[in-house]
């Protein structure tokens, strides 16, 4: 067995001490690995960067030399002990889905951060001894006894997270016999009635679609942050939303949200828990794991994560379709799709992970994969008189991959695809998978299918329509976001990062759309701007053929359909 035992010495600090025990096996060295990088977020984390002061001691307390390998490896001289004890101190001051935090309120850790694995010995148990205030509850989907938690082996570990605190709430619903635990850490005050309910509904829903839920006991943690804030990492039998703020936790955006990322999550648990791509199984935590299926694990599931909402009843189909529009919106505003293929984005998010990186450089897995996940499933119900649906190819990947252990491969799921279509369909793919490519035409051809009014309208911020440039309140004063290329923002030299200040002469105090409308008769407006810490005069001048930028999307169901668009609308709802 390995031990990890945590405590805090001073709890506004932030650090997290780890007393750790293990056997050497009669071996000269020992290797400790501790992960690169988290599953659910495909870049390089390097959480040694957070390690304080490791050090290892025999049974009589001696040190023992050790060398430090890689940025993440050690390798520990056993001097012919039997048992080892490291000790060291984790830096654990970052609150989201997938990091540790402690301070005098919660001991929250994600193992993979801070728990190094023992190379040789990673399928014995792991025992996690919390010393923790008396009062703490714990939050957890291992095997809990009192304080102690127990993991079956080291990759149970690295995927379960905990949270130990005093202010905890917690209930639990039932869905086909299996227990669904709601624990919220932090300020606010769930209405747990109404909670169970809808996630009842979606819970009920996904287990139907996948025809079966591959683990008999669920935890949702909630840490609840007093700011906005909206982030979801998926785990085999639980997941750790961080959301906020608190006081607007039933507020109807803030709601959406948590059911949002919630089914989403959820339906995490078969797409990239148990369904995996060749590449990612086994993990690898010491490197980048590489694959190209990003627009799979993350695109499917953004997509039914939305749909099953409106397919359980939990959401409506203007709520359904305001969270599509957003999609759609993020879709065409981003033109890295011009210039990277999805398939290659899902590649590089090692390369520059989560962040907009280099500016019209590539698209994204959730967005992209998406709506490709939307082209697909109407394709195979165009090709099948609306008998299958991408359904059928998720249940197959569940049932010839996910229940066997067997990761898939690209080419697996363009087989899958054309398998249940009944005919080929490989140009889905070819268009829109690995070619960076406008996805219009196929958005528009699949709307009009399902019976969907897709509108393209002007924006109503005379900037984004005029001139093609989005910004972001800074203050007083107004940050640029995004510059359309080719448009007149872009032609006069504006750019990312560049702040507004002034139109026309007239400083702006958070009412630039207010000064444009103003100026709004002119052929050309006069911006001050700060750009790279000097101010400088830009003149933007309209497109003289009237062309406009950054349109919107609406989204709405046609009253008056053809009979057999209404009929795979229909059928599309039940999928």
């Amino acid at each position: 067995m390995i031990q990890y035992t945590f405590y805090q010495k001073n709890t506004h600090a932030h650090y997290v001490y780890i007393d750790m025990l293990f056997d050497t096996n009669a071996l000269a060295f020992i290797e400790l690995q501790l992960p690169a990088w988290r599953p659910g977020r495909y870049e390089l984390g390097n959480f040694a960067r957070n390690i304080k002061k490791p050090e290892f001691f025999n049974e009589a307390e001696a040190p023992l030399p050790f060398t430090k390998l890689t940025k993440d490896l050690w390798r520990i001289e056993t001097k012919g002990c039997k048992r080892i004890k490291a000790t060291y101190s984790y830096y654990a001051a970052e609150l989201n889905a997938g990091a540790c935090f402690a301070d005098h309120e919660q001991l929250y850790i994600n193992p993979v951060h801070c728990c190094f694995q023992v190379k040789g010995q990673e399928q014995v148990t792991h025992k996690l001894v919390l010393n923790v205030p008396e009062q703490y509850k714990i939050a957890s989907s291992l095997k809990t006894i009192g304080k102690e938690l127990y993991a079956a082996n080291y990759e149970e570990l690295v995927d379960s997270p905990f949270i130990a605190s005093a202010n905890l709430q917690s209930d639990v619903y039932q869905s086909n016999g299996i227990s669904f635990h709601l624990h919220f850490c932090g300020y606010c005050q769930p209405d747990f009635t109404r909670l169970k309910q809808d996630f009842e509904k979606f819970t009920s829903y996904q287990i139907a679609f996948w025809g079966g839920f591959p683990v008999n006991d669920y935890h949702f943690l909630f840490q609840i942050t007093p700011f906005k804030f909206y982030h979801g990492v998926e785990h085999q039998k639980n997941t750790v939303i961080a959301i906020g703020p608190g006081y607007a936790l039933h507020s109807p955006s803030v709601y959406e949200d948590v059911l949002g990322v919630s089914c989403h999550e959820l339906f995490h648990t078969w797409n990239i828990k148990y369904i995996r791509p060749a590449e990612l199984l086994p993990y690898d935590y010491s490197k980048e794991n590489y694959a190209r299926t990003g627009y799979v694990y993350e695109g499917f599931t953004t997509y039914y994560g939305d749909k099953h909402l409106l397919c359980s009843g939990v959401f409506t189909k203007e709520q359904y379709f305001k969270t599509l529009e957003e999609r759609l919106q993020k879709h065409f505003h981003n033109f890295g799709r011009y210039n990277l293929s999805v398939a290659d984005s899902s590649w590089d998010t090692w390369l520059d992970g989560y962040i907009p990186g280099a500016p019209y450089r590539k698209t994204n897995i959730y967005d992209e994969g998406n709506l490709i996940a939307l082209i697909l499933d109407t394709e195979i119900m165009k090709a099948t008189g609306n008998q299958r649906s991408l359904k059928d190819v998720c249940r197959l990947l569940y049932d010839r991959f996910g229940k066997t252990g067997k990761g898939y491969t690209e080419q697996n799921i363009i087989e899958l695809v054309n398998e249940v279509g009944g005919t080929d369909l490989s140009h889905v793919f070819t268009n829109y998978v690995y070619a960076a490519a406008d996805y219009e035409p196929a958005l528009a051809e699949a709307f009009r299918y399902l019976g969907i009014a897709f509108r393209k309208t002007e924006s109503s911020l005379l900037h984004e329509q005029l001139f093609g440039f989005k910004t972001v309140d800074n203050g007083s004063f107004s940050k640029v976001s995004l510059v359309a290329p080719y448009s007149p923002a872009w032609k006069a030299g504006l750019f990312n990062g560049d702040e507004i200040i002034a139109v026309n002469g007239r400083v702006i105090r958070n009412n630039l759309p207010h000064w444009l409308a103003y100026f709004k008769n002119e052929d050309a407006i006069r911006l001050t701007v700060v750009k790279n810490e000097a101010l400088e005069e830009l003149t933007i001048t309209k497109d003289k053929k009237g062309a406009t930028w950054l349109a919107t999307y609406q989204l709405n169901v046609l009253n008056e359909v053809s009979i057999e668009a209404k009929t795979a609308f229909e059928q599309w709802l039940q999928n």
